[in-house]
């Protein structure tokens, strides 16, 4: 059996030589590397249980990527529409105790979908953006000044981590049983497709 990468196995990525272009591409393709794994499994029980208790399941890792994306979001957008924003006044981004109640009870494609929607939006801010504008900043004495560039960078790094963390996950759950072959590419396959 093939094995699936474990987060610290995933392939290096020189974030530092792609060009802008390549990041928003990167960017993209965890949306459709998403899709093509998840949509086809139809038991939702083997995208929400973990194959151990001390492992995450595919449902708590989206839900992660997710909530990074709502992270990061508003810090690219204010320093796109800003000048030198200071990212310490944005407003934090708290799940309520009914959002937390939806996750629970959200299949992993509504979950998706959340996610689809955040990416787009993220990705589109980017693409709008001339490549010098890449370098702006915003200020932040809590965590650390970020450009648009590096939080680009934070975002596919992040994905393919837990891109890499969901691969394993799905193969120990048993998910890509019966499904097409094709949506059972593993993540160093598919990330032989970015450029």
């Amino acid at each position: 059996m093939n094995r699936g990468l474990d987060a610290a196995e995933a392939p290096p990525i020189s974030v530092g030589q792609l060009t802008n272009n390549q990041i928003i591409i990167r960017l993209t393709y965890t949306v459709d590397h998403l899709s093509r794994w998840l949509s086809p499994v139809h038991d939702d029980a083997r995208l929400t249980r973990s194959a151990q208790r001390s492992e995450p399941s595919a449902k708590d890792l989206m839900i992660r990527m997710r909530d990074e994306g709502l992270r990061v979001f508003p810090m690219i957008y204010a320093m796109a529409t800003q000048d030198r924003p200071d990212l310490d006044l944005l407003p934090p981004v708290v799940r309520t105790e009914e959002d937390l109640a939806w996750d629970r009870q959200a299949v992993v494609l509504e979950i998706m979908s959340e996610f689809r929607r955040l990416r787009q939006s993220t990705t589109s801010v980017l693409r709008s953006l001339p490549d010098d504008a890449w370098k702006r900043d915003g200020l932040s004495r809590i965590e650390h000044d970020w450009t648009i560039r590096s939080l680009a960078e934070h975002l596919l790094l992040h994905d393919v981590r837990l891109l890499g963390e969901m691969d394993h996950a799905l193969e120990r759950a048993g998910a890509r049983a019966g499904i097409a072959r094709l949506s059972q590419a593993r993540l160093t396959e598919l990330l032989r497709l970015a450029p």
